[in-house]
């Protein structure tokens, strides 16, 4: 029998202290950096984009409004009807290779600058600071008992939470109808049943999210922090720790080098720990917590400064960088994903400069399928709906396009406001000499009599009783 290896059974709870895995609150630690700096750029314009384009008008109307009880979604001098949502799926699927090839350049770094729960979840994080302190300050605090500061602390920091919340769920709401008529409902008490339950709805959500959910909706809610590592290769961006440069880490006398007390770079600080807003320790390796913020970078570098050692011992760095290997920038998967955005892209402009400007959609009469009318001609009714999708009010011109012997009762034409829609109901007549066929395919073509855009065609069948 060959020789057993002894084996000890090892409690994973106490082998790391960060708060990821001990299940208590995060409290960050403040701090300063050009990364900060940066994510605070981000999300001003996020919060300017976000907050600042629901209050614009645009010619006596809001901008930009996706109204779902008229079915229309304006934006800008745009209009979109339901027959448009292809656009919106092209939208979507833009946004999801946009996505995937960020990705794969830089990692996780979507969810540290500009995903809305990460940008948000600062925000309330901001108000922990201003009304609780700093990172020290609230670890006492949650150790203290409750006393009337302690109260009006918690109090001050929930109210400013609220506030944001509610003026975030205000706006959002604010895309789907008027904003400035719910803003005056809401502080005139004359909200709606529906109105009241959305705005309290997401102003619960963004409350519970980025108040106590925070790093559990990055950690175990959302699915990109999982299959993100399938989009990573050896040359993604990522944030890494220098092993070799940092390790034997310890505290160490400022009156010698690191390697004459037989020490690395890293001082033992835990300042990485500390900013983290998931938690982690970024020095025991890439961990799918981790949401490329950068935290840990600043505070690292504002630590290499007062040691006086270079910076980068926590850094954006590739796997292959980190091998003493050269990134490569231009590789198949990158130039796969960057062609394939460029190209959909491309298309989706094609496809909304040539989207058409009206609109013809055509239902049989089902309560009658054939009759006979009075002047004895067998006809079938139709009911079409024409919509003029422009800006400008238009004369539109309704043909048919159908076998010898089949034609409209009566020549139609129509006159639309702009973003109007018109029911119109329409009779086709057999007037040939023999019996028609049971069944016969025909079109009805719509054009525009005030210039020259494609006409638009819908199909439909014509029926004849098969002993007529």
């Amino acid at each position: 029998m060959g020789e057993r290896i002894p084996v000890e059974i090892i409690d994973a709870t106490i082998a790391r202290n960060t708060p990821a895995q001990l299940g208590g609150p995060i409290h960050t630690r403040s701090f300063e950096g050009h990364y900060r700096r940066l994510r605070l750029l981000g999300a001003g314009l996020l919060f300017l984009l976000f907050f600042g384009t629901a209050w614009l008008n645009w010619h006596q109307r809001q901008a930009v409004l996706w109204d779902l009880a008229s079915r229309k979604f304006h934006i800008f001098g745009a209009t979109f009807w339901p027959q448009d949502l292809i656009l919106l799926s092209a939208i979507l699927i833009i946004a999801a290779f946009g996505l995937f090839f960020i990705t794969v350049v830089a990692g996780r770094i979507w969810c540290g600058y500009t995903c809305p729960q990460s940008v948000w979840t600062w925000v309330f994080m901001w108000a922990e600071k201003v009304t609780e302190g700093d990172r020290h300050q609230r670890v006492r605090l949650d150790a203290a008992p409750w006393s009337l500061s302690k109260l009006l602390r918690r109090g001050a920091k929930h109210a400013i939470w609220l506030g944001v919340s509610l003026v975030t769920a205000l706006t959002f709401v604010g895309y789907f109808t008027p904003i400035r008529e719910l803003a005056v409902d809401l502080l005139t008490f004359e909200l709606g049943a529906q109105a009241a339950f959305w705005l309290f709805f997401f102003t619960a959500a963004t409350y519970i999210n980025a108040g106590w959910l925070r790093e559990k909706v990055c950690r175990d809610m959302c699915p990109y922090g999982r299959f993100q590592s399938a989009m990573f290769d050896r040359d993604t961006l990522v944030i890494a720790y220098d092993t070799e440069r940092g390790e034997q880490r310890g505290p160490r006398r400022r009156d010698s080098t690191p390697a004459e007390q037989g020490l690395g770079d890293c001082i033992d600080c835990t300042l990485c720990v500390q900013v983290c807003p998931t938690g982690i320790d970024i020095r025991d390796g890439l961990q799918f917590e981790c949401i490329a913020c950068a935290a840990c970078i600043d505070a690292c570098d504002s630590v290499m400064d007062r040691m006086g050692y270079a910076r980068g011992l926590i850094s954006y760095t590739s796997e292959r960088a980190q091998q003493g290997g050269t990134t490569h920038w231009l590789r198949p998967r990158l130039l796969g994903y960057g062609s394939m955005l460029t190209l959909m892209i491309g298309l989706f402009v094609v496809a909304l400069l040539d989207r058409p400007m009206m609109s013809l959609d055509v239902s049989r009469d089902r309560g009658n399928l054939f009759r006979e009318n009075s002047a004895g001609q067998l006809e079938n009714s139709y009911s079409l709906k024409v919509i003029n999708k422009s800006q400008q009010p238009g004369r539109y011109q309704i043909t048919l396009d159908a076998p010898q012997g089949l034609q409209l009762a009566t020549p139609t034409s129509v006159q639309l406001a702009a973003e109007d829609i018109h029911d119109l109901p329409l009779s086709v007549v057999w007037t040939g000499e023999q019996s028609p066929a049971a069944r016969q395919r025909i079109r009805f073509v719509l054009a525009a009599e005030d210039d020259n855009s494609a006409p638009v065609v819908a199909e439909s069948t014509f029926l004849a009783p098969a002993s007529y």
